[in-house]
């Protein structure tokens, strides 16, 4: 009888681990949505600043001041991008402005 019990227990516990594996996933799956987010957002506004910063390092400082106006003007979009309220009715302008 203890026997009976004790195969109960384990078949228990596999179906707490799958649960939990399942929320991890979940997990990971809304954590790379979100990245993936920001990424489409502020992306170029990143890459300009890692770009001006390389060549202020590099003793290029009239391309890095350049870079870091366009970087502001990136910000500045994604901004206004982000502000932007989206819906059915507007998508088709907002789609065509980018």
């Amino acid at each position: 009888m203890n026997r009976f019990n004790i195969s109960k227990r384990t078949t228990g516990s596999r179906k707490q681990r799958g649960q939990g594996m399942t929320e991890y996933i979940i997990i990971v799956a809304l954590i790379a949505i979100a990245a993936i987010g920001v990424y489409s957002a502020f992306g170029r506004t990143v890459q300009a600043q890692v770009s001006a910063v390389a060549n202020g390092l590099a003793g290029q400082g009239g391309q890095a001041n350049a870079q870091i106006q366009q970087a502001a003007q990136r910000a500045q979009r994604a901004t206004q991008d982000a502000n932007t309220t989206l819906g059915l009715n507007n998508y088709t302008a907002n789609d065509q402005a980018q």
